[in-house]
């Protein structure tokens, strides 16, 4: 459970990952973790830099937080810019339909926005549900570079535990 002055992180430790398959087979990556939940506090207004220390090769590790105020503005601003990217999306595949889809008399090019459009439909299909999901998983803490040798970890938000009631009639 998140209060309005801390934040939930799970510090992961990447045992293994593996990637397998090859030319005629599909290729599969496997990751294996282990992971030690934390409670972390924000700061009143800013950043702060807090030491985490995984549990299972007890290296530390420099995590920045940011303000209650901040990671729900850079949350919803992520979200926004998800939603944006979506109706841009909509817009430019729907010219770049209405456009390439006419017959031109011989000699005659498609209008210069024809191409405008379909950079942007490629565009946005990837970046739309990248920023809108990172905006719904943004928790504000982000782990600062590590030497090399503790890059095997990832720090994560910790979903809480959704509960639902469901009544049969």
């Amino acid at each position: 459970m998140t209060t309005t002055g801390t934040a939930e992180v799970a510090v992961r430790h990447i045992l293994s990952d593996k990637v397998t398959g090859g030319f005629l087979t599909p290729k599969t990556r496997t990751i294996t973790w282990t992971s030690a939940h934390y409670t972390v506090k924000r700061p009143p207004s800013g950043k702060h830099t807090v030491e985490l220390t995984c549990t299972e090769c007890s290296a530390s590790l420099l995590t920045e937080v940011r303000d209650q105020s901040t990671t729900r503005t850079l949350a919803a601003l992520m979200r926004v810019i998800g939603i944006v990217c979506a109706v841009v999306f909509l817009a430019a595949l729907a010219y770049a339909i209405h456009e390439g889809g006419k017959t031109l008399p011989e000699g005659q090019s498609l209008p210069v926005l024809f191409p405008v459009s379909v950079v942007a439909v490629v565009v946005t299909f990837v970046a739309g549900p990248v920023f809108y999901l990172h905006g719904r998983n943004y928790n504000g803490v982000s782990m600062l570079d590590a030497p090399k040798p503790r890059r095997r970890h990832r720090i994560v938000p910790v979903k809480a535990a959704r509960t639902r009631v469901r009544t049969r009639r």
